[in-house]
């Protein structure tokens, strides 16, 4: 089944959508549109199509996830249960479901959204990063990689990693890591960024904290609390640079 366009969402906390939906867009240089029901979409400068999402959940700290814009929801539907997926929740044209590890993701009605939004002072929203425990992983790979047919799906630079890269157009990649200890799922943000430490301090002028840094990503975490990592790949591409 064709996925014709990905949102990455935000969740944050109910009580704090104001709150990330200020920092969101001025972190990525949107608008901010009408608020409908729970959730805020960011709506890019230029007019191309929206890819981002800000959310407020109910219970929990929040984190992230997929919505997936295919032509015939029930079709998706009835793919991802076969490929090992739960339904979560069922909505009239639209669906919450669950992958084996507990990762939620939605499959909504696609509206004819093709345009990616461009890079903005040198970062892109681009990549959403499930974080699996290690007892679930190799079944978490298996599952994404029937999911999302025509995708490439490959290990990353690291053994902790795979990655799915969407066919050209499509604004939003997804990333599995796997945990080195044994702790529940999440799932969280990743930036491509041309200059990891200028676009921190941007972000920290915008209220974010330090929390921790990597090999090639920082993490932080933005005034509404949910942290989410900038990484040194290419914005355009999605690559990170040649290793040694």
């Amino acid at each position: 089944m064709t996925i014709r366009w990905t949102y990455a969402f935000i969740d944050r906390p109910a009580g704090v959508l104001p709150v990330a939906g200020k920092f969101w867009t001025a972190v990525t240089g949107t608008g901010l549109s009408a608020r409908r029901g729970e959730f805020v979409t960011l709506l890019p400068a230029d007019g191309t199509d929206a890819c981002v999402k800000v959310q407020g959940v109910d219970e929990g700290p929040g984190g992230a996830h997929l919505d997936f814009a295919v032509g015939d929801v029930g079709e998706f539907t009835a793919s991802a249960v076969r490929a090992g997926a739960e339904v979560a929740a069922g909505h009239e044209g639209w669906a919450v479901l669950r992958s084996p590890a507990g990762q939620l993701f939605c499959a909504v009605p696609w509206h004819g959204e093709s345009v990616r939004p461009p890079v903005v002072r040198g970062t892109r929203l681009d990549q959403v990063c499930v974080d699996v425990p290690p007892s679930s992983y190799d079944a978490e790979v298996t599952f994404w990689s029937t999911l999302l047919d025509g995708w490439e799906s490959e290990p990353g630079t690291r053994p902790e990693f795979h990655v799915f890269r969407p066919p050209a157009g499509l604004p939003v990649r997804v990333l599995l890591q796997r945990l080195g200890t044994e702790r529940p799922l999440s799932a969280h943000h990743d930036l491509a960024c041309a200059d990891v430490a200028a676009t921190r301090a941007g972000h920290e002028r915008l209220g974010a904290t330090f929390v921790a840094a990597g090999a090639h990503w920082t993490v932080l975490r933005d005034p509404a609390g949910g942290t989410y990592c900038l990484t040194g790949r290419d914005p355009e591409t999605g690559a990170l640079p040649s290793l040694p």
